[in-house]
């Protein structure tokens, strides 16, 4: 086949884990993942995401070409993928968020299923002020949430149409408004939910971010490329000229201090064409990325734009349905 027409496909993952809640779908089980690194090692010619930027400027893109990439910088990846990446000889490139390194944070959005869908008690009625606007929620009989009720709903993800029980509608609506918040706007929001739970909430963190030491030790060995996913995982398009710089380049001198190496890939959170702009990738060509990865589907071809490349979202699929799906994906090459 003329590897002039050759496609790859970039795939996302987020995290490697067993969870009780993952209200956003982003975990796929240790064994779901081995099923699919055994795939991709019969099936696919893996590559590096930097092999990938230049096969694609050389032209010399070959067939069933697939990258690995992760994004948010959980610590799982390195406890619970690295190893099966380097049993099954893989490469992967992970994008960090590095505002939450080291200081024992959950990311947002995992703070917020802990403060809402894990067992507690909050007010009947939730009040919260979210951009100078109050507003309010009722929980009802849901007031109190018991391991029972977090039992009886644990599957529930944010793609369902329907939100089982009030609580399950307030993830949903803070989630939305949370995400074109400032750090430290949703740091307020969310310090004004924590105020209004009762005592004796659970304080453990499960769901932690990577620190520095570990981010050192993902990178060791060089299976694992580390990129940025910005400092404090804002929507970039929302933000001004300034602070998206500050984003962007911060992030990359941050782990560059950490790694002592060059970081050359970067990823946009969210990643939707609208999550980013025009001068956000001027910014990532400025501040000496070669690349950056969206969150949008599609696959990459010679001519891609190496500043908004797309990417397959992977989610929580046995292997059947991996193997089903990259037949799919690679049907114009010939994949069996």
């Amino acid at each position: 086949m003329n590897r002039l027409a050759s496609k790859a496909v970039i795939l996302l993952y987020h995290r490697v884990a067993e969870s009780n809640s993952d209200p956003q779908w982003l975990c796929v089980t240790p064994k779901h993942f081995a099923e699919h690194l055994e795939i991709l090692r019969k099936h696919s010619y893996p590559m590096q995401l930097q092999q990938l930027v230049q096969a694609l400027q050389d032209g010399d893109l070959p067939n069933l070409a697939v990258i690995l990439t992760f994004d948010d910088g959980y610590a799982d990846n390195l406890y619970n993928a690295k190893p099966l990446l380097l049993h099954y000889e893989l490469p992967a490139t992970v994008f960090v968020t590095t505002g939450y390194l080291g200081d024992g944070r959950e990311f947002w959005w995992d703070e917020l299923d802990r403060l809402v869908l894990q067992p507690g008690m909050l007010p009947e009625t939730v009040h919260l002020t979210v951009k100078g606007k109050v507003h309010r929620w009722e929980l009802g009989e849901n007031t109190h949430y018991d391991e029972d009720d977090c039992l009886r709903h644990r599957g529930w993800n944010v793609l369902e149409q329907k939100d089982p029980t009030p609580r399950h509608y307030l993830y949903r609506s803070l989630f939305h408004m949370l995400c074109s918040l400032s750090e430290k706007s949703r740091r307020k929001v969310l310090n004004e939910l924590l105020g209004q739970a009762a005592p004796g909430l659970i304080t453990c963190f499960p769901h932690r971010a990577l620190s520095p030491d570990e981010v050192f030790r993902l990178a060791e060995g060089g299976v694992v490329e580390v990129g940025s996913h910005t400092m404090t995982h804002p929507v970039l398009s929302v933000l001004p000229a300034s602070t998206q710089w500050a984003e962007i380049k911060g992030s990359k001198s941050r782990l560059e201090e950490i790694l002592g190496s060059p970081v050359t890939s970067l990823s946009y959170p969210y990643g939707s064409q609208s999550d980013y702009m025009p001068q956000t990738m001027a910014f990532v060509r400025e501040a000496g990325y070669s690349c950056a990865c969206s969150n949008f589907p599609g696959l990459a071809i010679r001519g891609s734009d190496h500043y908004q490349l797309p990417r397959i979202l992977v989610r929580d699929w046995d292997g059947e349905e991996f193997l089903r799906r990259m037949k799919l994906w690679f049907r114009s090459q010939g994949m069996r």
